[in-house]
């Protein structure tokens, strides 16, 4: 069985395969570079940073024409 490509699809086939397996490395290189947190910590961490209350008032606001 023999397969023809085109010069340019072969290298775009190449280029889309290189930069989703970079993608993956450093997306695991990023993962692996976070600590470990503690059940404990944890818990702190959703005590200080709770989601802010919808009824809260708004201090700053503008409108930007584009």
């Amino acid at each position: 069985m023999e397969i023809t490509i085109d010069k340019d699809e072969l290298y775009n086939l190449i280029k889309k395969a290189v930069k989703e397996v970079l993608h993956e490395e450093t997306l695991e290189l990023f993962l692996k570079s976070i600590p470990a947190v503690s059940k404990e910590e944890m818990e702190d961490i959703k005590k200080l940073y709770v989601k802010p209350s919808p009824d809260k008032e708004v201090v700053r606001s503008e409108t930007v024409e584009v």
